[in-house]
């Protein structure tokens, strides 16, 4: 891959991971909620399924949205269905207090499979793959993935750690569900992209 394109691959990574998105507000409430180390499945499976979801995008499955236009609205659907699921789990998380276990922040699996049916990650793997692999072979798709792999997960992480040190700002039950309330409606708002047309 030519030096000027991975500069610019590495700062669309950057820039494409550290904005606000459904991951980065669910994972601003799990630490928030769950604290830094029981949120560590929730990064890894953003991280290495996001990898994985631009692999795969990479070589062939978004031909099958052009091949089959109703793969996409299904797509939609399950986007939306999914991500205010999420929303009313967040809205109605109960706090996780100190020693207690009880709590269930997102699995690995459930993060990973989520990449799937977040709009904003279909938008960056399809971009990463369409501008950004010098040519359609799989060495440049493989690098693609591994350059979002080793940006991504540091910046999702970034959220995490805010969403924890936020925690010592919601010590009251009050204030904590405001919170958990405004993320769920602020993933909601993250919806906007499906609904803009093509």
């Amino acid at each position: 891959m030519p030096y000027e394109l991975l500069t610019a691959l590495v700062g669309f990574c950057f820039a494409s991971s550290i904005t606000p998105g459904p991951n980065n507000l669910m994972l601003m409430a799990s630490g928030a909620n769950f604290g830094f180390v029981r949120s560590i499945p929730h990064m890894l499976g953003i991280g290495i399924g996001f990898v994985l979801m631009v692999i795969l995008v990479g070589i062939g499955l978004a031909q099958i949205f052009d091949s089959y236009p109703i793969a996409h609205t299904i797509l939609k659907v399950a986007s939306v269905l999914y991500m205010l699921y999420l929303a009313y789990k967040i809205a109605t998380a109960a706090p996780a207090t100190k020693g207690d276990q009880t709590g269930t922040p997102m699995t690995f699996l459930q993060t990973a499979s989520f990449q799937w049916v977040n709009p904003k990650a279909w938008t960056m793997a399809i971009t990463a793959v369409t501008v950004y692999t010098a040519d359609t072979s799989l060495a440049s798709i493989l690098i693609v993935g591994a350059v979002f792999g080793a940006i991504n997960l540091p910046c999702v992480s970034c959220w995490t750690v805010l969403g924890q040190q936020m925690a010592r700002i919601l010590t009251n039950p009050t204030r904590l569900r405001a919170f958990n309330v405004s993320m769920a409606l602020l993933l909601i708002a993250s919806l906007y992209s499906v609904f803009l047309p093509q």
